[in-house]
């Protein structure tokens, strides 16, 4: 019998592309809200997969759908359709405002199927070169030329022009520059109810109501992101659903699979009725192995007492990080919604966002980073209160090393 080839970090920058700097640590197996790495260290993962291990790591049941799907049918292609992708269908029209869903693959493939959609309608509308998207500053909406386009962090894009046309940006939470933005020929308004990769920040109600309206008035679709924010990441099952406002086109990832990759665009019938057979497509969304994962978390986390147990989970979370900034006062607010919240830090501690992680990560608590400035906390849904505490006293380590060090 041969052995797996034995790896370490080390291998990573001898044979991967250079685009990210992982940790100086391999995780290699995963229990609800724990990690092990190689060496058997334990972490408490606050991260959750950047806002996608919703159920925490190997959880029974959706383990239990992969493996009996796998056991059926894997991939079968876009020619024939499969029961688990149909089921799943009729639980995201049933919850949403939606009546039709188009599966894909990650967030960045969900919404260049929005902005390709919101083109379609503008093309078929009858108003010459309606094909504008007001987009907004710090956003980030995936990596695809297109969706990095319409992210509105140049970091990201500056590098690959000449980028996609007919896109522009105004200041997120800045109602009167949105009025000065759109127009006839805007065909859509893409934004995140809360912008997570820009530093978890919350649209205000108004904001949002104001998109909604200006939307209506200049014939424009209006597109939530929800990838990071939907499958009860803010306590509600979509961030819309907290400030009564309905879009046109919802975009969803992330927590939807749990883990396993799946996508998917939601919209009317009406729109819908914009795309034909050939005007867009994947080879491997919608496939019956990521559709029957997908359909099993969703139904677990579309439940009152999950979605009430986000709400419990982030005033614990809250309570601890505030009891940890009077000991060690580097962050200036802790701000967001539910289990995605953003520590920011104090001007003082500027940019040492990455600093804070690589300690708490030694001290065996996983985070995230949202910009340089921000920590960022995406846990599981349904981390365990004792695993909060525990966190939060790992991460009261490492600030003890950062004050001492900085």
């Amino acid at each position: 019998m041969e052995y797996p080839e034995s790896v370490s970090r080390r291998d990573f920058d001898d044979r991967m592309v250079p685009v990210y700097a992982p940790a100086a640590f391999i995780p290699v197996r995963g229990a609800g809200s724990r990690v092990w790495d190689q060496a058997g260290k334990e972490y408490i993962d606050f991260a959750g997969g950047i806002a996608v291990n919703a159920l925490g790591h190997a959880h029974p049941a959706a383990q239990a759908a992969l493996v009996e799907q796998a056991g059926k049918l894997w991939h079968m292609g876009n020619g024939y359709t499969n029961e688990p992708v149909l089921r799943l269908a009729k639980q995201l029209i049933d919850a949403t405002f939606a009546e039709r869903a188009f599966f894909c693959n990650s967030g960045a493939e969900a919404n260049e199927a929005a902005l390709k959609l919101a083109r379609k309608v503008g093309h078929d509308s009858g108003i010459a070169d309606k094909n504008r998207i007001v987009a907004f500053g710090n956003a980030f909406h995936g990596r695809t030329l297109f969706t990095v386009s319409a992210g509105g962090q140049p970091k990201y894009s500056q590098d690959f022009a000449p980028l996609p046309g007919g896109i522009f940006h105004v200041p997120f939470n800045d109602l009167s520059a949105a009025e000065v933005a759109v127009n006839e020929r805007t065909c859509a308004v893409i934004v995140e109810p809360i912008q997570g990769e820009g530093g978890v920040l919350p649209a205000d109600p108004a904001f949002l109501q104001g998109l909604r309206a200006l939307c209506d008035r200049h014939g424009a679709l209006l597109i939530f992101d929800e990838v990071q924010t939907g499958v009860g990441r803010t306590g509600s099952l979509y961030a819309y659903m907290d400030y009564g406002v309905v879009p046109d086109v919802l975009t969803t990832a992330k927590a939807l699979g749990g883990g396993f990759p799946i996508a998917a665009m939601l919209t009317t019938e009406k729109l819908a009725q914009s795309l034909s057979v050939g005007s867009h497509g994947t080879t491997y969304g919608g496939n019956p192995l990521a559709a029957a994962v997908a359909g099993t978390v969703f139904g677990l986390i579309n439940t009152p007492e999950v979605l009430a147990g986000v709400a419990a989970r982030h005033r614990r979370l809250v309570a601890g990080l505030d009891a940890l900034n009077q000991r060690y006062p580097v962050f200036s607010c802790v701000r967001g919604k539910g289990l995605l919240l953003g520590a920011v830090l104090k001007e003082a501690f500027a940019g040492q966002a990455k600093k804070l992680l690589r300690l708490a990560g030694e001290e065996g608590a996983i985070m995230l980073m949202a910009g340089p400035d921000v920590v960022r906390f995406t846990p599981s849904l349904i981390i365990p209160e004792a695993d909060i505490d525990e966190g939060v006293s790992r991460l009261a380590r490492a600030l003890a090393r950062f004050c001492a060090e900085c």
